[in-house]
């Protein structure tokens, strides 16, 4: 079947097949410029690609009958093997660009070993991803998609008219993302009634984050799933839904600074065998002081999404998706945040 084929995408299978065939697209669009190693834009966009393709794989579940060569799990390894990639870009250029042009001339030599270290690490993890783009799994994934979408199989569900199982699609992961208990970090601490200085609220982020930062990081996790898959089914819906994705955007970009600075902050003192908080002060101040500007960002989307009202709407909005129009392609996706850690 051929996206020309398919003049109107009315059926849940439909819609499936032309979620994998645009990520798929994307992914293999890079390939090449990723394996050059010249382009960093070429791994952020084939990641993209790679990570799209799991979430379109994954949500579309029911509908599909995929070999287990082009599975959501085998997806996923390349994807992360890939994102360990990506992750040591984004630190190198955080660090050289962000932070260590306002770091005391002692502590940017400190900053100069790490940065040998992280790219020593970034050659290593390149030739893992040239490997792996080599390797057997990923040529059989690629070959099993291309005589899929030459041939696509589907299960019985696959028929049925999208916007009768759409709802059904949809709310299952929402429920999972305000069951986070995330949500809940560090509300009572923000809530007492005697306000915080700035240096007090530096330590109370620093706190939360020390006790319940996995928990944030979770969460941030299922708003990314909740975001990917509700950006498949924009064209089903109407202005209020796009609000609600771009919301989630927002949560997912505001905790993934504070999870990026975190990682940053770990991943320094591995290299340089020390804590941050000896090895560069200066360093591990401006990364306390992000987190804690994030946090302030974070509290009234947190009180916002604790608020009954507001997820009576949020789920609301899955209820009564529209009919499809034009071709019923699946629409362009912002990709800002991709560009964070894990």
């Amino acid at each position: 079947m051929k996206e020309s084929e398919i003049p109107k995408a009315d059926s849940l299978g439909e819609w499936a097949y032309l979620a994998i065939q645009k990520h798929f697209e994307k992914t293999l669009k890079h390939e090449a410029d990723v394996l050059k190693d010249r382009d960093p834009e070429a791994l952020h966009q084939m990641r993209v690609g790679m990570r799209r393709l799991r979430s379109a794989v994954t949500g579309f579940a029911p509908a599909l009958d995929l070999p287990k060569a082009a599975g959501e799990s085998k997806i996923g390894k390349i994807a992360r093997r890939l994102g360990a990639l990506r992750d040591l870009d984004v630190m190198l250029e955080a660090l050289e660009s962000r932070y260590k042009p306002s770091l005391p001339r002692e502590q940017q030599d400190g900053l100069d070993t790490a940065l040998e270290r992280l790219a020593k690490q970034r050659r290593e993890a390149f030739s893992q991803v040239r490997e792996t783009l080599h390797a057997q799994p990923y040529k059989k994934l690629k070959q099993a998609l291309k005589e899929w979408l030459k041939k696509p199989a589907y299960q019985e569900i696959a028929q049925l008219k999208i916007q009768e199982v759409l709802p059904d699609l949809l709310l299952p992961q929402v429920s999972r993302l305000f069951l986070e208990p995330g949500w809940l970090v560090g509300v009572k601490v923000f809530e007492a009634e005697i306000p915080l200085s700035e240096e007090l609220k530096l330590k109370a982020v620093e706190e939360i984050l020390a006790s319940s930062g996995r928990l944030v990081h979770s969460l941030r996790k299922q708003v990314k799933r909740v975001r990917y898959q509700m950006s498949l089914f924009s064209g089903l819906y109407g202005a209020s839904y796009a609000a609600c994705v771009e919301e989630m955007k927002e949560i997912q970009e505001v905790l993934g600074e504070i999870q990026d600075s975190l990682v940053l902050g770990e991943v320094l003192g591995d290299v340089l065998d020390e804590e941050i908080d000896s090895a560069l002060p200066a360093l591990a101040q401006q990364l306390a002081q992000t987190r804690c500007e994030a946090w302030q960002k974070w509290q009234p989307l947190q009180q916002r999404y604790l608020s009954r009202e507001t997820r009576l709407a949020f789920r609301c909005e899955f209820l009564q998706p529209q009919e499809a129009s034009g071709n019923g392609q699946v629409p362009a996706v912002p990709e800002s945040a991709d560009g964070a850690m894990n």
